[in-house]
């Protein structure tokens, strides 16, 4: 477990010193337009496993997550 402690920690120190990087990585135009396509294919696919019941809590769902990556 100490090799694994050991691991998580440094990724922890990783994006405590790179997390403007981070945070301008995740709201820049690339991700927007990576992020749309992989949340539109995401509540697409849920949308036809439900059958449709839930196409407003999905469309919710998916536009609360694009908020929180890319440029808009």
């Amino acid at each position: 477990m100490g090799a694994l402690d050991d691991l998580a920690k440094k990724a922890q120190g990783f994006v405590e010193e790179n997390k403007d990087q981070i945070q301008a990585a995740l709201k820049s135009e690339q991700a927007e337009d990576v992020s749309d396509k992989v949340l539109d294919a995401v509540a697409d696919k849920i949308d036809d496993v439900t059958g449709g019941k839930h196409s407003d809590a999905i469309k919710n769902a998916r536009d609360t997550a694009d908020k929180h990556v890319g440029t808009e």
